[in-house]
């Protein structure tokens, strides 16, 4: 069955504790300066309040210093990381180091008894004896700005923009982060406003060290949009109580988290980023770690439109324009895996060979503008949506999923640049227009793969590169210009497929069929239920793949190594 919230056990002598008290008694005997670093999700205010309160009952003088009231102005601030030159939807990825959210540091001086506690996104830069990281994962950040309710990084009093949270605020904390994993002396999970996590900074690294050698799954979770669907609440028991399932983040990297913990009640949410920041050759292994540096560059995430509606009509940036006009150093390559379909269902793919791109702009933009309907198939091609059928999608080739398809997302790492040519004249959950980028669009569209080249080059057939007793396995998609590739496991009843990582990261995920077990040549053993993705690191190694419950299809997907 699908487990909703798969967990690791913390390695043996880390210390979890659960709820303010707990969390307080881990604190340092005084005179002693504490920084708590971490995102402006995170309710700095309670998190001061009830840690004074906890120390002052037992007798110990508490001073805050919140260095979000020493931040530079406003202004200042945007002048030194947004490097958007008056786009409304993108900016350059933000590099400014976190210093720069600042004029001067506020001045700590150490307390002559009792503890300083310095909170807020940059308390880390401030002298310290002790460093916490206190942590809410994007997922929350994201609900907030879009409910109206979230901050930008550095700009307090303003309203928050989507634009900003992932463009400017996401790359200066993820660095940030990353830079003080190797020092943190604890971490602190806060989505439990009364019953904190705290997980020792040791233990910590010393599980994720551990993580990074064996196989893992990420903690998954879908968001709502005008488009989405029900499968994942009806099949995979995703809250029933949503708007709707369109979106699965079964592995995105700059999102995803791992759960380490006990149980339900004493469990801590890290970053699975922090993976490949503290640990990036054992887990991406030393070819991919020097290509991509620490960024796994895979995702794994579903699109459900089964009683929902077409995802809009778009293409993603070239290499080119996401590296110069974006700043990923390299783009969203993408392919769609037909996990479940319908009598009648299609996808979207590639331009017919007698599309006109001056036509195709005249009445994208006449929708824009005066709300005029258009039927994309007057120049984007169609196809089944046959279930098990894997259509690649480069860079710059417009596409999309037609309603009532399941499709398993198995693409290059980017996924904030859906460049919309058009949407259906469909408004978001608030009745206003969804964002139409599609200047930028247009501007990446590729015009010369179209017709019958789209069917050859990007729907291809599978063909079997080995196979042993009872299973096989297949590459079902491969192109030149895209740096991965995937394969696809056959396994009857009772079939165990051997493979090894031979130095690159493997992720899988059970197409068809109850489920499998992944065997490592060092004894770790792994279940993987229909649907669940899983991570298999590069210093795996040897490892097998073993049906449950009868035949299993297996997608896996991988780094292609160097021609």
């Amino acid at each position: 069955m699908y487990a909703l919230d798969p967990r690791y056990g913390p390695a043996p002598g880390a210390v979890l504790a659960t709820g303010w008290p707990a969390v307080a008694a881990r604190l340092p005997a005084a005179p002693a300066t504490v920084a708590v670093e971490g995102p402006p999700t995170v309710d700095f205010d309670l998190l001061a309040a009830r840690l004074t309160a906890a120390l002052t009952a037992a007798g110990t003088p508490v001073r805050v210093l919140d260095v979000r009231a020493h931040y530079a102005p406003p202004d200042a601030v945007r002048a030194r990381t947004d490097d958007g030159a008056g786009d409304p939807y993108y900016c350059k990825l933000a590099d400014a180091p976190f210093r720069a959210l600042f004029d001067a540091l506020p001045a700590a001086e150490p307390p002559g008894g009792g503890l300083l506690l310095v909170i807020g996104p940059g308390a880390a830069l401030v002298p310290h004896d002790v460093l916490w990281y206190a942590d809410l994962p994007k997922r929350y950040a994201e609900a907030a700005v879009t409910a109206g309710t979230g901050r930008n990084l550095a700009l307090p009093g303003e309203p928050a923009t989507l634009r900003r949270l992932f463009y400017v605020d996401w790359p200066m904390l993820d660095r940030h982060r990353d830079a003080l994993a190797p020092r943190v002396d604890a971490w602190l999970d806060t989505q439990e406003r009364d019953r904190p996590t705290y997980l020792d900074g040791d233990g910590l690294r010393a599980t994720l060290a551990a993580l990074a050698r064996g196989p893992v799954r990420t903690r998954p979770y879908f968001n709502s949009t005008p488009w989405g669907g029900h499968w994942a609440q009806r099949v995979l028991g995703f809250d029933a109580g949503a708007r709707n399932t369109a979106l699965g983040y079964e592995l995105i990297a700059p999102e995803s988290g791992v759960l380490i913990g006990t149980g339900p009640h004493q469990q801590a949410e890290v970053p699975f980023q922090l993976l490949c920041a503290l640990h990036p050759r054992a887990l991406l292994g030393p070819d991919v770690h020097a290509r991509f540096g620490t960024s796994f560059p895979i995702r794994f995430d579903y699109l459900d439109t089964v009683d929902g509606g077409n995802l809009s009509v778009h293409c993603h940036p070239r290499e080119p324009y996401m590296r110069e006009r974006f700043g990923w150093p390299y783009t969203q390559h993408e392919t769609y895996y037909l996990t479940r379909s319908g009598p009648g269902t299609r996808v979207f793919l590639g331009l017919r060979e007698d599309a006109d791109p001056d036509l195709f702009r005249k009445e994208i933009e006449e929708a824009v503008t005066d709300g005029v309907p258009m039927d994309p198939e007057d120049h984007v091609l169609t196809f089944p949506a046959e279930r098990g059928r894997l259509f690649m999608i480069p860079a710059g080739t417009p596409h999309a999923s037609g309603a009532g398809n399941v499709v398993l997302e198995i693409s290059a790492t980017p996924y904030l640049y859906s460049l919309r040519f058009y949407d259906w004249l469909r408004p978001d959950a608030d009745g206003r227009p969804r964002p139409l980028p599609y200047e930028h669009g247009l501007a990446n569209l590729d015009t010369a793969r179209r017709g019958d080249a789209v069917a050859r080059d990007l729907v291809q057939e599978p063909r079997t590169l080995r196979s042993g007793p009872g299973w096989r396995e297949e590459a079902i998609g491969a192109l030149d210009e895209m740096f991965y590739e995937v394969r696809r496991f056959v396994l009857d009843e009772d079939a165990v497929a051997a493979d090894d990582t031979d130095g690159r990261f493997h992720v899988l995920n059970v197409v068809d069929g109850e489920g499998v077990e992944v065997r490592t040549a060092a004894g770790r053993t792994h279940p993987l239920a229909y649907a669940e993705t899983l991570t298999v690191p590069a210093a795996v190694g040897a490892y097998a793949i073993a049906a449950r419950g009868g035949p299993a299809k297996v997608v896996k997907a991988l780094v292609r190594g160097a021609a």
